[in-house]
C-alpha cells in the first residue's frame, strides 16, 4: 500500500498538488476497499472512522481530484450516485465490466472482454479509433433470481 501511496503522491506533485493527510486517508479507504464500488458518502463514513476531522466536502473534492488525474475511476450504476474504484484498468488499458442486480443492488465485476469484435467492427465501419469502452449489464443476481434476496 505504501508503494501505491507514493506513486499517487508523485502524480499529485507532478501536477502541483500535495498529498495532504486528509487526501491520504481517502486514498487509504479506496485501497482498503478495492473490491467495492463505494459512493462518496460511503468513502466519507469510512474515512470519518479514522479521521473524524475530515468533512464530506473534502472527500468530494479529493475524489474529483483523484478522478481528474486518472488515479481512480467513477461510474454510475443507475442508482443516481457516482461510485468510485481504484485500479480498474487491465493490462490492455480496458476497464472491467459490471453486472448490476436491479433488485438488491449487488455489483459483480466481470473481467471478460466481450467487446473486442465490436471494437474492430466500429473501427472499420466508422473509421473510429476506440480507446476504451464500458459495459454495464442490468438484471438479477443468483440470489434475487431464486427469490433469496437479502432483507
Amino acid at each position: 500500500m505504501r508503494r501505491v501511496i507514493g506513486e499517487v503522491e508523485e502524480k499529485l506533485r507532478s501536477n502541483e498538488y500535495k498529498m495532504t493527510p486528509k487526501r491520504e486517508q481517502v486514498l487509504r479507504v479506496l485501497l482498503e476497499n478495492k473490491d467495492k464500488h463505494l459512493s462518496a458518502e460511503e468513502v466519507y463514513n469510512l474515512v470519518k472512522q479514522k479521521a473524524p476531522d475530515v468533512g464530506l466536502a473534502t472527500v468530494y473534492r479529493t475524489l474529483e481530484l483523484f478522478t481528474s488525474f486518472d488515479i481512480i475511476h467513477s461510474m454510475d450504476f443507475g442508482d443516481g450516485r457516482k461510485r468510485y474504484e481504484f485500479g480498474s484498468e487491465s493490462a490492455d488499458g480496458h476497464r472491467h465490466h459490471h453486472l448490476i442486480c436491479e433488485k438488491c443492488g449487488k455489483i459483480i465485476e466481470m473481467n471478460e472482454d466481450l467487446l473486442e469484435d465490436l471494437e474492430e467492427r466500429v473501427t472499420r465501419a466508422y473509421d473510429f479509433e476506440v480507446v476504451d469502452h464500458e459495459l454495464k449489464v442490468f438484471g438479477r443476481c443468483r440470489e434475487c433470481a431464486a427469490g433469496k434476496e437479502k432483507k
